[in-house]
């Protein structure tokens, strides 16, 4: 009995969920609230429209879709869109800082929340040591790569999982960037505002001078005009096929990671509910045309074929006999750098802010500076753990662990938002008895008019279940079956096959039960479709990335997992008490104040 009492005791304490309320008392809150919806759409942009615009669509285009990448950037905007409107609804529910995590926490439990928000921590402390990476070889290069010749000399590291020499000037930058997102978020925030202004004018200075230079006959390159020896597939627009654009797409996706740092602002935000929706909307909006637009006039104005992987635009204007626009791109791509670096690292404090205050990491990272009003010593640490990353190993190694959290938040976020809309929100219990046709009606709800119960409830959870695990076999076995021959490969075209029947009828029978009825400021349009898409599409992606990734990933995730076990779970208990302690103190003196 004390064994069954200790094991229901544990797993209450891991499915435990956060409640929040929706009024924002003055006076209660530790973070100040300054960010309007023009700061978040720019932290959205200098977070997403990075280096990627710069580097990105020359490699897709050289050896992947051709002039056909601005059909991946768009295919993969679409992807991203998925995410990105069920992180919009999210945010408006739930205007908290924290980002998936807390969604989490108010939807899932506590075990999957600190699941989710250390994935998260790693993954954003991983893609902003990429970040400053990148930018201090790009401007050692530029300078004639000093650096890197005096400290392979003096100091070079002979270690396999570890870059060939200490990169200092990382650290020391991305400790610089840190110290001005300590600085104070409206300042920070002005700070990203003139960086991201720089980089879209530069753009629009690229876009610009592109339609005019650019030449139609670029985008239709005959075959046998590719010089030889040279992979250009069958030339045209789209040289690789149908299966180049969507290879590109793949690739183009992670241009797109980075908007959810807009949902961490939820405590810094005003009118929350409203502004952090429209501003997740509107930088996906602006990156995408960005993107296509940048993809655009770069395979006009040179032959996609020819294009350089590491520094296309500059080259092109180089090849064309423009130096000062190439210096301008040059300068382009470092304010670009810069407002990524700025917008990747802001979010990684808040995220450790949100579990502290709720006892899952340590008290240290919730204290709040009174005069900056932002939580420097999490800010701090998270500068010197992603510098010491960024000094330390090389940037293929950093690229390859950066997607692995983000593609599992958005699966989770999308997952959340189907559980919230078929939650039982009625006060009047409207349960089913358990004839046989209100087992059918139950399971099948062909008229799709009734309110949600208890039993429809059940039923949707079961039916996500089913969608999701149905997901997962199918992406096991798409990335696998071409790689497998004979019975091997029959027998996971067969399940193949199972898997697609099982995704198909589960989200049509989650298309016949009822909604729950909510007064929401921003809904995802088309649920169950959009959400299910989502699912299938982002464990696609992450069954797309190595074992290797997923290893050392691991690691980091079993040092989380030791903290949860050895300190979150105690400590979040005692916090929850204090909670329900404090809401009632509150409670008791509103009455007063009232009477």
């Amino acid at each position: 009995m004390r064994n069954s009492w200790s094991n229901r005791k544990l797993y209450q304490t891991l499915c435990r969920k956060k409640t929040f309320t929706d009024e924002f008392e003055p006076g209660k809150e530790k973070l100040k609230r300054v960010l309007n919806i023009f700061d978040l759409t720019a932290l959205g942009i200098g977070s997403t429209l990075g280096c990627g615009v710069y580097v990105l669509a020359g490699t897709v285009a050289k050896s992947i879709a051709g002039p056909a990448v601005v059909l991946s950037f768009i295919v993969a905007a679409i992807v991203s869109s998925f995410s990105g409107v069920c992180y919009a609804e999210f945010a408006g529910r739930v205007p908290k800082a924290g980002s998936a995590y807390i969604y989490s926490y108010v939807t899932v439990g506590e075990f999957i929340a600190f699941f989710i928000g250390w994935t998260l921590y790693i993954e954003h402390t991983i893609g902003t040591a990429s970040v400053a990476k990148a930018m201090t070889n790009y401007l050692d290069a530029l300078l004639g790569d000093p650096q890197k010749r005096y400290f392979k000399k003096h100091l070079p590291m002979h270690v396999d999982f570890l870059g060939e020499y200490p990169d200092f000037a990382s650290f020391f930058f991305v400790i610089f960037i840190a110290l001005i997102v300590a600085w104070g978020v409206k300042k920070s925030s002005t700070l990203n505002k003139a960086f991201t202004m720089l980089n879209l004018l530069t753009l629009a200075t690229v876009v610009a001078s592109g339609f005019f230079l650019g030449k139609l006959s670029n985008w239709n390159i005959p075959k046998s005009e590719i010089p030889p020896g040279v992979d250009g597939g069958n030339g045209g627009f789209s040289p690789f096929g149908w299966n180049g654009i969507i290879a590109g797409a793949a690739r183009c996706f992670y241009g797109f990671i980075g908007f959810d740092s807009i949902a961490t602002t939820g405590e810094e935000t005003k009118d929350p509910k409203k502004t952090i929706p429209l501003a997740i909307v509107l930088s996906l909006f602006f990156v995408t045309v960005a993107y296509s637009s940048v993809a655009s006039v770069l395979t006009l104005m040179w032959p996609y074929y020819d294009q350089d992987p590491d520094a296309p635009l500059p080259v092109i204007y180089a090849n064309m006999g423009m130096p000062i626009i190439k210096y301008m791109v040059t300068c382009g791509a470092v304010f670009a750098l810069m407002t990524t670096l700025l917008g990747c690292l802001f979010p990684i404090p808040r995220i450790l802010y949100a579990m502290s205050s709720d006892g899952l990491l340590f008290k240290c990272f919730s204290m709040v500076n009174e005069k900056t009003k932002t939580p420097v010593l999490a800010t701090m640490i998270a500068g010197v753990g992603t510098g010491l990353l960024s000094s330390l190993f090389n940037l293929e190694q950093l690229v390859e662990m950066t997607s692995i959290g983000t593609l599992m938040s958005y699966l989770m976020v999308c997952v959340c938002i189907l559980i919230l809309r078929y939650k039982n929100n009625n006060i009047v219990s409207q349960d089913l008895d358990n004839s046989e046709v209100h087992i059918i009606y139950k399971w099948w709800n062909a008229s799709n008019t009734g309110l949600t119960n208890k039993d429809s409830q059940y039923v949707s959870r079961v039916l996500i279940l089913v969608y999701t695990f149905a997901a997962v076999i199918f992406c096991i076995c798409m990335t696998n079956v071409n790689d497998c021959e004979g019975f091997l490969k029959l027998l996971l075209t067969i399940i193949i096959g199972i898997s697609i029947a099982f995704l198909i009828i589960s989200m049509l029978m989650l298309c016949r039960l009822p909604q729950a009825v909510e007064n929401l400021s921003f809904r995802v349009p088309f649920v169950p479709l959009i959400p299910c898409l989502s699912i299938l599409l982002n464990l696609y992606l992450m069954m797309e990335l190595n074992i290797k990734t997923w290893m050392r990933f691991g690691i980091g995730i079993i040092v989380g997992l030791l903290i949860y076990a050895f300190y979150g779970v105690h400590n979040s208990l005692e916090g929850g008490k204090q909670r329900i302690i404090n809401d009632k103190e509150h409670k008791q003196e509103m009455k007063i104040s009232n009477n």
